[in-house]
């Protein structure tokens, strides 16, 4: 339903159960068109933005004179994307700009993806109304090829998606386009400690923590940051930047700020061949932007293997340098009270064995991190499913799109934590049996009755005075709702937008609500 929406306190009953009729999927495509024509606001919000359409009434979308219409369309995740597309060309600015934000989904989710041509056609066309969401309409194959895409518009927008990778930096260093050389040499800067030295600016602010964090550090940098920070969580700042310099990786692992230990035991690793290749790099700034760093000693790894923060402890014990028996070793605790929750997902895969190592591995932190990988085969998936870990277990149901329909069920059963919602919106989720839950103690959990089609009418009935809204609301909108229940709630203030949507409502009944605007 919308009822976030800033448009929804101000409306009235009948309002709102227009609105819940043109979420109905059993609304016929008269009523749908009726409501796009004359309903109020809030109901033509749910229609364009909540819900997929029916052809007519795309069409009917796609050409309604309301921007406002077309807008909320541009935005919706449920229609096909090439649907959407029909608006790339809008006379409407802003109907253009939320095609390119896309679909007004959670951060960590992926929407369903802009055919290449229209990618292709608003990066050459779209200037200002190019908005931060249209990357998560790009598909991963557009966005691989386009550093050497012949367009230099492609190429550029490559150099803001992927950055300037080792196996394209020398091409699009000698581009023929200045633009494109530009914006090679501006990314690349960041590798330049004298070019962060001397761009940082002065006081706290957003752009000195990013260089902090990212940039290739000098001496100078740490120096002034260990003995003069401009904030006081500077040192935790840099101890989570790769080019730290060895000896100040030792200084922060003995720091009396807890957070900074963690972060150090957390400290980003530089895989040997990319060492080899910056410490072979042309650019003597690069060079000595790595020239200082090394992996934690086994000596001050030793150290916060016995921390006296349990924190640190945790961090410490999943550096693979260790030995499972050293490993073991640790006294470290595994947190339970961290949100287990979807994470924003990659497009392609990663190395394959690293997935596979930290799927196996006998650290949950490990396996955790492999669960939220939505790339794991289906031997791993099987294997985690199972973990003995809650939070494998869950992380893997809110975060592979094959989650077994069993996992996804036990995990909302388990997990209390936030986003425990989203468990149940996966297409997956199992429907069957949930009858069974209409009397638990938690209401959440008997909200689940309302998504089993074979729920009684009677249990269903009782659940529409359920003390919990969630569970009210989830047995207004059942098929197995008696009609007249269903006729009595259609005029309940609270109950009336979710009673509209229910699919067992009479036809005759909808076309009398949608009347009603003529009125």
């Amino acid at each position: 339903m919308i009822t976030s929406h800033w448009l929804w306190p101000a409306a009235g009953l009948p309002e709102r159960r227009l609105a819940g009729l043109a979420l109905n999927p059993a609304a016929p495509e008269d009523v749908l068109l009726r409501l796009l024509d004359d309903g109020p606001k809030v109901a033509r919000i749910a229609l364009c933005e909540h819900r997929a359409l029916p052809g007519a009434v795309v069409e009917a979308v796609a050409a309604h004179p309301d921007r406002f219409v077309r807008g909320r369309f541009a935005r919706n995740p449920h229609v096909d994307p090439a649907q959407r597309a029909r608006l790339v060309d809008d006379p409407e600015w802003s109907v253009r700009a939320l095609l390119s934000d896309g679909p007004d989904l959670p951060p960590h989710a992926i929407p369903a993806l802009l055919p290449d041509r229209v990618v292709l056609h608003m990066i050459r066309t779209y200037q200002d109304e190019m908005q931060s969401g249209f990357s998560r309409q790009v598909s991963a194959e557009f966005m691989w090829a386009a550093h050497s895409h012949p367009d230099p518009k492609v190429r550029l927008m490559g150099i803001g998606w992927r950055g300037v990778p080792d196996d394209v930096r020398e091409a699009l260093l000698a581009d023929p386009d200045e633009r494109v050389r530009k914006a090679v040499h501006d990314h690349l800067r960041r590798e330049d400690p004298q070019y962060v030295e001397r761009e940082l600016p002065e006081r706290p602010c957003h752009a000195r923590t990013d260089m902090l964090l990212h940039g290739a550090l000098s001496r100078k940098v740490v120096e002034s940051v260990l003995t003069a920070p401009a904030a006081e969580d500077e040192r935790a700042t840099i101890a989570r930047n790769p080019t730290l310099p060895a000896d100040v990786v030792a200084l922060l692992s003995t720091d009396p700020d807890v957070e900074v230990r963690e972060r150090i035991a957390h400290h980003p690793r530089l895989s040997r061949e990319r060492r080899r290749a910056l410490g072979a790099d042309p650019d003597a700034g690069v060079r000595e932007s790595i020239a200082y760093r090394s992996d934690l000693e086994p000596d001050e790894l030793r150290a916060l293997t016995r921390d006296p923060d349990p924190r640190v402890r945790l961090a410490a014990s999943m550096d693979l340098a260790l030995t499972d028996t050293e490993r073991e070793a640790i006294d470290y605790e595994v947190p339970m009270d961290e949100p287990f929750v979807p994470w924003p997902q990659l497009r392609v895969p990663g190395d394959p064995a690293e997935m596979r190592r930290n799927a196996l591995s006998g650290h949950p932190m490990w396996r955790r991190k492999a669960a939220r990988d939505r790339f794991l085969p289906p031997d791993l998936v099987e294997r985690l499913a199972t973990d003995d870990d809650l939070g494998v277990r869950v992380l893997l149901a809110q975060n592979h799109p094959e989650a077994p329909a069993d996992l996804l069920l036990r995990s909302f059963l388990e997990y209390t934590g936030p986003q425990r919602e989203q468990l149940v919106i996966r297409p997956d989720f199992p429907t069957a049996g949930l009858a069974h839950y209409a009397d638990h103690e938690d209401p959440a959990v008997r909200a689940l009755a309302g998504r089993d089609p074979a729920t009684s009418a009677q249990t269903v009935e009782r659940l529409t005075h359920d003390p919990d809204p969630r569970v009210r609301a989830a047995a207004a909108r059942h098929a197995n709702l008696p009609p007249a229940r269903l006729a009595e709630l259609l005029d309940d203030e609270e109950l009336a937008h979710h009673a509209a949507a229910n699919p067992a409502l009479d036809p005759a009944v909808m076309r009398r609500l949608v009347a009603s605007l003529a009125e």
